[in-house]
């Protein structure tokens, strides 16, 4: 009997979980297929889609399309659609159908991964394996890999094409980038792939990704996060195009596992992944007891209820069972173990483990994560924030830190760095004169806890407690935590249950009154004003470059217009004279308009606009970085 289970899209046309990846040239191909005299209505069918049933069914998924129109997916091996027979539909005019094309679509952009890389991506890649892509500066590590040679003339040409497709997309602005656009950047995006660009496909295929949740308005999508992709889609094409020999602009694909003998790992905690192309599940972040930082993951095709059920999943280590939950909080000693180049352990068949006996936070390797002062991580890890190479680059590496809670703003939880212990009985105060350090949450996705806990924690202003998270290398004074516990030797701390092992994993274990200390009336309230950042007048830029995505060329030329000298005057006496000139030059592009022989006006060039826009957000992108950098540092305005 044919197992059926029903469901819908959710309202905002975010994958459920039900609907698989499809891979890009399976759709772009499907979109070049579609008569002409159907585009206009394929954005408006796809929109329908919302409330469309879709079952589960033996072996992939339909959805009822209306009368005599039933789409049937049905994935691979790997869980995605890789194949243009894998997509059917029962209508007349299949397959190339409007109910076929929306449906694919409307589907999840699989990743590079799901299926083999073909010969010439593989020989273009380093002997790691592993996809790289540098900051938004463009920073590389040419020197060091010794690369000199140019890309071929495929290479030029397929990324010559990802440039257009892109320059068009950022000219026309993200309410116009509908799925016509979007398949032309995935038609582009599978030449970048057979070129053996990767970098540049998995760019590409990020920005699909960003404008569909910015078109679709999708929970926890930010217009910074769309500017920084697009940003390094062209930045990356545009110089490939040209013909620049830096290695780190091809990238490289594959995470090459290399044996790395016996291990032995102690549990961290445990991070919730739900990711924006139709992958879900667990990551327990692991500390070997040489000191490196290692994780071990069950990501696999699904949506957010995937990744909150995987909290007690057991996943195959070889021969071994692994429960994540048991894993965060334990060890395992392993032998034959394989590791990536970016900390992941694998899980091939000659893998053997046994327990070990679990530890907190303030014993064993374990206790190194808070040996530092937070000040000198950040710096170092902003030191190698421009090396695509270095596993400890900022906002990857797990930061450790005590911190006592002295306000909230929104979802943010507002600290500050404690003092380290002189003796075990001494009550531990903040950091003379340093800076406040807000706590975001990683996910603000309702079936997560991540908002629930900091809002709590942030109901006990003198609660002292030890931390561990990723620095947010985009945002002033920022940590977004993974987990919490208590700490060692304070009054005003965590009280957790014996069986927590002394951490709450904040995405999965639920924080309650219980677990808190009794509230404390005379603890100091922390009211803090705007951040570094926030208070600069690099705003004005921060809102042109992401005007000119949000609303295309036309609506930079109109907001340059309209603020006219007031654009460049203000950054000018603030002494930001570069980006005062960039962003000038970024208006008067979105305004010109040429001119044929015979005095007609011809289109705007593309080509100028879009790189006086990578210009003005590369040079953004430099400066805001450098003051969160100096944000660290430096104490911030603040009232009592």
């Amino acid at each position: 009997m044919t197992d059926v289970t029903r469901a819908t899209l959710s309202p905002d046309r975010t994958p459920t979980g039900l609907l698989p990846p499809v891979l890009p040239e399976v759709a772009a191909a499907a979109v070049a297929a579609l008569p002409p005299r159907l585009h206009k209505r394929l954005d408006v069918t796809v929109g329908r889609l919302a409330g469309a049933p879709v079952d589960r069914v033996d072996g992939g998924v339909s959805v009822d399309c209306g009368p005599e129109a039933l789409v049937t997916l049905t994935p691979g091996p790997t869980g995605a659609v890789t194949d243009a027979h894998q997509a059917r539909c029962t209508c007349l005019l299949a397959p190339r159908c409007l109910h076929r094309t929306a449906v694919l679509v409307a589907c999840p952009v699989a990743a590079p991964a799901t299926r083999p890389a073909p010969a010439s991506v593989a020989a273009s890649s380093a002997p790691d394996g592993r996809g790289t892509a540098t900051g938004r500066t463009g920073k590389s590590a040419a020197g060091r890999t010794g690369r000199s040679a140019a890309p071929t003339k495929a290479q030029r040409a397929a990324a010559g094409a990802l440039w257009r497709a892109a320059a068009a997309v950022l000219a026309a602005g993200a309410p116009a980038a509908g799925a016509v656009p979007q398949a032309e950047l995935l038609r582009a995006a599978h030449g970048a792939r057979l070129a053996g660009l990767p970098r540049a496909e998995t760019a590409a295929l990020r920005a699909v990704r960003g404008l569909r949740a910015h078109r679709e308005r999708q929970a926890g999508h930010r217009l910074a996060e769309l500017v920084e992709v697009l940003h390094d889609l062209l930045y990356v094409a545009g110089r490939l195009a040209a013909g620049d020999p830096d290695p780190a602009l091809v990238g490289v694909l594959r995470r090459a596992y290399q044996p790395d003998g016996a291990l032995e790992v102690y549990g961290v905690c445990r991070e919730p992944v739900i990711s924006a192309n139709g992958y879900a599940g667990v990551v327990t972040h692991l500390l070997a007891a040489d000191g490196r930082q290692l994780s071990f993951g069950d990501v696999k095709p699904g949506g957010p209820d995937r990744a909150r059920d995987c909290a007690r999943a057991v996943t195959e280590m070889g021969a071994v069972a692994v429960n994540h939950a048991v894993l965060a909080r334990g060890g395992l000693r392993i032998t034959g173990t394989t590791v990536s180049p970016d900390g992941r352990l694998g899980a091939g068949k000659g893998v053997r483990a046994s327990p070990l006996a679990g530890s907190d936070w303030s014993t064993g390797p374990l206790a190194e994560l808070f040996a530092r002062p937070l000040a000198e991580v950040v710096t170092a890890q902003f030191a190698a924030a421009e090396d695509p190479e270095d596993p400890a680059r900022a906002g990857t590496a797990l930061v450790g830190c005590d911190l006592m809670v002295v306000g909230a703003v929104g979802d943010q939880v507002l600290a500050r760095e404690l003092v380290p212990a002189a003796d075990a009985t001494t009550e531990r105060v903040p950091v003379p004169g340093g800076p406040v350090i807000r706590l975001a949450p990683v996910s603000s996705h309702p079936m997560l806890a991540h908002v629930a806990n900091l809002r709590r924690l942030a109901t006990r202003p003198g609660l002292r407690v030890r931390v561990v998270g990723r620095l947010d290398p985009d945002r002033a004074g920022t940590l977004r935590p993974l987990a919490v516990g208590p700490l060692p030797g304070a009054a005003a701390t965590l009280r957790l249950p014996a069986d927590w092992h002394g951490r709450a994993d904040l995405g999965y274990d639920e924080l309650q009154g219980g677990h808190l200390p009794p509230r404390d009336p005379a603890a100091p309230v922390l009211a803090v004003g705007a951040d570094a950042v926030a208070e600069s007048p690099l705003w004005r830029v921060r809102r042109l470059v992401e005007l000119a995505v949000s609303g295309g060329r036309r609506a930079v030329a109109e907001a340059a217009r309209g603020e006219g000298v007031g654009l460049t005057g203000t950054l000018r006496r603030a002494g930001f004279t570069t980006a005062a000139a960039l962003a000038a030059a970024l208006a008067d592009e979105s305004d010109r308009r040429g001119r044929d022989a015979f005095g007609r006006r011809t289109d705007p060039d593309p080509d100028r606009y879009a790189w006086a826009w990578v210009a003005a957000t590369t040079h953004l992108a430099a400066t805001e970085r450098e003051l969160i950098r100096s944000s660290w540092t430096a104490p911030e305005s603040t009232d009592l």
